[in-house]
């Protein structure tokens, strides 16, 4: 077969670039053709990696911006201006000095005095204040019902009585009446106190002297080196003791007595014809003793002294004996003391 005519067999020839026709006759051409022309030859110039997508042209220049910046970068930092914004707001109201809230004054004019001489009436409001520059003499009574707040001293000529009285500082009363006091933490006196009835349900403890007319206890303990001292008479009262005689022993006609109480006291006798050895009389104690006590027996008068006596004992009481018969028809007596 014959090559064709029109291609060329040579490997390193080039091929023909077609070279753009001209309109036939270029005085035809019409202003838009000229501008058509031209723009063909700017996108043949352009660059070739441009994207041929005519959409991309289109996009707004926010959008394009969104579509390289982080979203999420943006939400954090707009939180970031918030919170930073609302610090320095409440910073700078908190420099601010705040506004003392004003209480409206109303002055008291002639007529209104009149009118509060005469007359039962309000003045004001309970957001006003009255200012009185004088002092104020009240002859009647007065009623106050809200708080009484005293910016000064409190000076009265008579009694104030209230049903409660709360002092949370310090209070210097000169003289006090009190009808019941109660107190409940420690309470420290200083001076003199003149008790009329003290009754203390716990502990007291007295640093310094006690000074009392008359101290009745229940049970008075001494704790260490203590001391008692009594500068006068010791006199142990209470109700006397139970007696019960021995006629047999006393003799005929005899007779015994007790005078005191079951701590001490004194048994007179008297002996009739014929008495015997054995025990005279037995004490009975009116509050019973919790262990065997103690007793002391003294003899009163030389009748007394001749007679052998001795004690028998237990905690209800004690029984008063010879060991031989005592003088007929004679009168004596013993002292007695009982400790426990």
């Amino acid at each position: 077969m014959e090559p064709d005519k029109n291609t060329s067999t040579d490997p390193e020839s080039k091929p023909s670039v077609e070279e753009p026709k001209a309109p036939a006759d270029a005085l035809s051409r019409t202003p838009d053709d000229l501008e058509k022309e031209q723009a063909e030859q700017k996108a043949s110039n352009a660059d070739p990696n441009a994207s041929a997508d005519p959409t991309e042209k289109k996009l707004s220049p926010i959008k394009r911006f969104f579509r390289k910046v982080n979203v999420y970068l943006l939400i954090f930092v707009l939180l970031v201006v918030v919170a930073g914004v609302f610090t320095i707001v409440n910073y700078l109201n908190s420099q601010k000095t705040p506004t003392e809230a004003g209480i409206a004054n109303q002055g008291l004019t002639a007529d209104a005095l009149k009118q509060l001489a005469n007359t039962d009436a309000t003045v004001g409001g309970t957001s006003q204040t009255l200012t009185i520059q004088g002092n104020a003499v009240i002859a009647g009574q007065t009623l106050l019902r809200g708080n009484l707040n005293v910016a000064g001293n409190i000076q009265t000529g008579g009694s104030v009585q209230t049903p409660n009285l709360t002092v949370s500082g310090t209070s210097n009363l000169g003289t006090a009446q009190i009808n019941s006091l109660q107190v409940a933490t420690n309470t420290a006196v200083q001076g003199s106190t003149t008790l009329h009835d003290l009754n203390v349900s716990g502990t007291s403890s007295f640093g310094g002297a006690m000074t009392a007319s008359q101290i009745t206890v229940t049970r008075l303990i001494l704790s260490g080196n203590a001391v008692l001292q009594v500068p006068n008479h010791i006199s142990f009262t209470g109700p006397a003791p139970t007696r019960s005689i021995n006629n047999g022993v006393l003799g005929n006609g005899g007779s015994a007595s007790i005078n005191g109480s079951d701590t001490a006291g004194t048994i007179n006798v008297n002996t009739g014809n014929n008495p015997t050895a054995g025990c005279f009389t037995h004490i009975t104690f009116q509050q019973v003793y919790t262990n065997q006590p103690h007793v002391i027996v003294s003899p009163i008068g030389s009748a007394a002294g001749q007679t052998q006596y001795y004690v028998e004992r237990d905690k209800d009481g004690f029984s008063l004996c010879a060991s031989s018969p005592a003088p007929a028809n004679q009168v004596f007596a013993y002292d007695y003391f009982v400790t426990n």
